[in-house]
């Protein structure tokens, strides 16, 4: 994890730039350039909120940041192993994943330019495939994987589609495999519904995807009732966008990306904007989970 210290010039940067309002940039700045996102021509105000801050330089786009995917990977048997992601996006955790020897890997993600930058970004020295398809159909043969690991993608599905999606990873893993999930939670377990309704409703507004966290009572029901066994449990506050996290995630580098596109694309500042607030307003009831699950040996 990156240590930087209240008073670091890149931290006061990038807290002040998340704190601008959508007025001009105050200084002029060379365009920089950007990896081009599946929706990228769709205007800036209707995008969804993952892949404004791909386009802004964002890399890691998981509710408890990279240190709880670096925790749940050392949870899991990745060397020899024939690994599974669902929606690997835009290829960072593929990344973390190759570097610990699986003996194959498999990306499903049902985004054209997903495919393609994954496979352009995982191409080394194992077999890689990266195939177009849906996470609850994913064509893979079943018991043929070790590990399956999916972040940030379950939230974004309505029940139904989450235990289907789960399902799914439960047919295509062998007999004491282990899939782990990276995902945006609602916290207390005891959270009113009516605080669900609303923390819903606000997110939907805010990044234009139908988000749907659970409790984390609720994940872990919904994976037993699927057939898993819950053998690792961690979380981390829901911080996406606030500086600390964000240089902990993209490091100096990284974040003066983000700072000067977020100078240079104001319609882009203001979603960043509208998303940090809503995460702040509800910041009480908002946290990440990460869960390990086993497939039991015996089914």
């Amino acid at each position: 994890m990156v240590v930087v210290p209240a008073h670091h010039p890149s931290l006061i940067t990038a807290h002040l730039l998340l704190s601008m309002s959508a007025c001009r940039p105050i200084l002029k700045v060379p365009p920089m350039h950007h990896p081009t996102t599946p929706e990228a021509n769709i205007p800036a105000e209707r995008r969804p909120g993952h892949w404004v801050l791909a386009e802004l330089g964002k890399k890691v786009l998981r509710p408890g940041g990279k240190e709880l995917t670096e925790t749940l990977i050392a949870a899991l048997p990745l060397r020899g192993a024939d690994v599974v992601e669902f929606a690997p996006g835009m290829g960072m955790t593929a990344g973390l994943l190759l570097a610990q020897q699986p003996a194959t890997y498999t990306g499903v993600d049902r985004d054209e330019t997903a495919v393609k930058t994954v496979t352009a970004a995982a191409a080394g020295a194992i077999p890689v495939t990266v195939k177009q398809a849906s996470a609850d159909a994913t064509g893979l043969a079943a018991e043929s994987a070790d590990v399956v690991i999916g972040e940030a993608m379950l939230t974004m599905n309505n029940d139904k589609q989450k235990q289907a999606i789960m399902q799914e990873a439960f047919r295509v893993l062998r007999p004491g495999g282990r899939y782990a999930i990276h995902e945006l939670s609602m916290v207390p377990d005891s959270v009113d519904d009516s605080v669900k309704t609303q923390l819903t409703k606000s997110l939907a507004q805010a990044i234009r995807v139908n988000a749907r966290p659970l409790t984390h009572a609720e994940w872990k029901h919904l994976a037993e009732s699927v057939g898993f066994h819950v053998v690792g449990e961690y979380s981390k506050p829901m911080a996406l966008l606030e500086p600390r996290r964000m240089i902990a995630d993209e490091g100096l580098r990284g974040m003066a990306t983000i700072a000067k596109n977020l100078l240079t694309k104001p319609a882009l500042r203001r979603r960043v904007l509208t998303m940090r607030s809503t995460f702040r307003t509800h910041r009480d009831h908002l946290g990440a989970i990460g869960l390990v699950l086993e497939k039991p040996a015996t089914t």
